[in-house]
C-alpha cells in the first residue's frame, strides 16, 4: 500500500513533438509526407495503366524501371490528350457536314465576289457606251451568278441611270430592268456585249430639277392631278418682278418624247393690271378690278381716260354723258361709280394704248421700259421657257418606247419598254 503522501506523476507531453514525430523518417517517408503524396502515386499508378494499355508490350523491366528517375505526372499533358480524343470521336458524317459548310460559305463568297466584279465592269462599259456623265448603278439577279455566267445567260439585270440629258432639261432617273439577257463572251472572263430582248422601266422628270434647270427665275412646278404641272413664280420683265402663273398638261409626244400644253399663263403686274399673253380679246394688259376700281374715284385719272375718243368708244358710254362728265364732277362721279363703267375698264386692252397713248398709261402708273418689254412676253416665248418636254435618245439598235405618262408628287414618271436591244457588239 502506498503511502498517501506518494502522488503518481505523468510526463508532460509537448503536442509539437507529437507532430514532428510524423515526420521522423530520414528522407520525408514519415506518415504526413506518405499522406500528403498518396494523391500524387495514385495519378503515377493511373499513367502506368494507361501506358500498358496503349502498350503492353512496352513493358520496362525491373532494371529499367529501378534506373529511370523518378519524375512527377504531368496533369496538363493528359488532359490536352484527352480533349483530343473527344473531338477524335466525332461522327464521320458531323465531320462531313461541317466540311460542306465551310466550303459552300467559300463558294458562296467567291460568288459573290465575282458577282461585284461583273457589276462594277458592266456600269463602267455602259458609262462608256451610252456616253453618260455618271457611271450607272447594275444590279445582276439570280444566284448562283457563276452558273449563269457559265451558261451565258442571265436571269435579270436591273440598270439605274441618274441624270440623263434630254434636250434642255436632265432627266432625274431612268430605271430599266432587262430580263433573259444572252451574253456574248469569249469565256467567262471576257465579255463583249449582250442581247436584251426585253427591258421595262421608267423615267422620272424630277420637279426639284426642273425648277433649277429651266431657268425660269423663281418658277416651281408642283403636281395637279394625273397630268397637270402648275407653275407658280416670279419672273424679271425690264426690271420688275412680275408674278407669273401657269398650267401645263403633260402628253406623251410620239414612241420616245413628252410634250407639254402651256395653257392659263398670265403675269400680274402687282395689283396694277393683269398680262396675258395673246390676241384674243381677254387677253393682253388689263387693269386689275383693285386698280379700276381705284381709278373710278380719281377725278384726275378718270377724266384723262374720258377725253380720248378710241377709249370712250371701248367703254360704250355715249358721247353726251362723256362731255357731261367732264364737266360736271357729280356727273362724272354718277358715271364712274357704277359697276358697269368698273367693268368696262378692266376690260380695255391697255398695249393698244400705249403706242398711241403713252402718257396715260404712265398716269395710271405703268413704267414705259415695261410696256415695251410686254409685248415681246407672246406666247410661243413663255410657253418655250416652261416647256417640260423632252424626247429619249435613240438606241443604237432595237426600239423603246414610252408606255403611258403620270404626274406625281415628286415629278413626271413616264414608264417604257424596249425589244430587241443590243450592248457591245460581235
Amino acid at each position: 500500500m502506498r503511502s498517501p503522501h506518494h502522488i503518481t506523476t505523468h510526463p508532460y507531453k509537448n503536442p509539437y513533438e507529437e507532430l514532428g514525430r510524423l515526420d521522423d523518417g530520414p528522407m520525408g517517408d514519415g506518415p504526413l509526407d506518405e499522406f500528403l503524396h498518396e494523391d500524387i502515386r495514385q495519378d503515377e499508378r493511373q499513367d502506368i495503366r494507361q501506358d500498358i494499355r496503349a502498350d503492353p508490350d512496352g513493358l520496362p523491366d525491373e532494371a529499367e524501371a529501378q534506373d529511370d528517375p523518378w519524375a512527377p505526372p504531368n496533369h496538363r499533358r493528359n488532359g490536352r490528350r484527352r480533349r483530343r480524343g473527344r473531338f477524335s470521336g466525332l461522327p464521320l458524317a458531323m465531320k462531313a457536314v461541317v466540311g460542306l459548310l465551310v466550303l459552300a460559305a467559300f463558294l458562296t463568297l467567291a460568288d459573290r465576289w465575282a458577282l461585284l466584279y461583273a457589276e462594277r465592269r458592266a456600269a463602267d462599259t455602259l458609262k462608256e457606251r451610252l456616253d453618260l456623265s455618271a457611271a450607272p448603278e447594275v444590279e445582276i439577279g439570280g444566284f448562283p451568278f457563276l452558273t449563269q455566267l457559265a451558261d451565258e445567260r442571265l436571269d435579270s439585270v436591273k440598270v439605274t441611270v441618274p441624270d440623263v440629258a434630254a434636250d434642255r432639261i436632265s432627266l432625274a432617273q431612268v430605271t430599266a430592268t432587262a430580263s433573259d439577257v444572252r451574253l456574248d463572251t469569249d469565256g467567262p472572263t471576257s465579255v463583249r456585249g449582250a442581247d436584251v430582248p426585253r427591258l421595262e422601266g421608267d423615267v422620272l422628270l424630277s420637279f426639284a430639277d426642273l425648277n433649277r434647270e429651266l431657268g425660269a427665275s423663281q418658277v416651281t412646278f408642283t403636281g395637279e392631278g394625273h397630268d397637270r404641272v402648275r407653275a407658280r413664280g416670279t419672273l424679271p420683265v425690264a426690271g420688275h418682278d412680275l408674278s407669273l402663273r401657269a398650267e401645263a398638261r403633260i402628253v406623251r409626244n410620239g414612241d420616245r418624247g413628252i410634250a407639254t400644253h402651256i395653257g392659263g399663263m398670265r403675269l400680274d403686274i402687282g395689283d396694277l393690271a393683269t398680262y396675258r399673253p395673246g390676241a384674243r380679246t381677254s387677253e393682253g394688259l388689263h387693269l386689275s378690278r383693285k386698280s379700276a376700281a381705284r381709278l373710278a374715284h380719281e377725278t384726275r385719272k378718270a377724266k384723262a381716260l374720258l377725253s380720248i375718243p378710241s377709249v370712250v368708244r371701248r367703254l360704250g358710254v355715249p358721247d353726251s354723258v362723256v362731255r357731261e362728265a367732264l364737266r360736271n364732277e357729280s356727273k362724272l362721279t354718277d358715271l364712274t361709280g357704277t359697276p358697269r363703267f368698273v367693268h368696262q375698264a378692266m376690260r380695255l386692252n391697255l398695249i393698244d394704248l400705249a403706242l398711241d397713248h403713252p402718257r396715260l398709261l404712265k398716269l395710271l402708273g405703268f413704267d414705259p421700259a415695261l410696256l415695251d418689254a410686254l409685248p415681246r412676253l407672246t406666247r410661243p416665248v413663255l410657253a418655250d421657257q416652261l416647256s417640260l418636254g423632252f424626247r429619249l435618245p435613240e438606241p443604237p439598235s432595237g426600239q423603246v418606247r414610252l408606255r403611258d405618262v403620270r404626274v406625281e408628287e415628286d415629278g413626271i414618271r413616264v414608264r417604257l419598254e424596249g425589244t430587241g436591244l443590243a450592248i457591245g457588239g460581235k
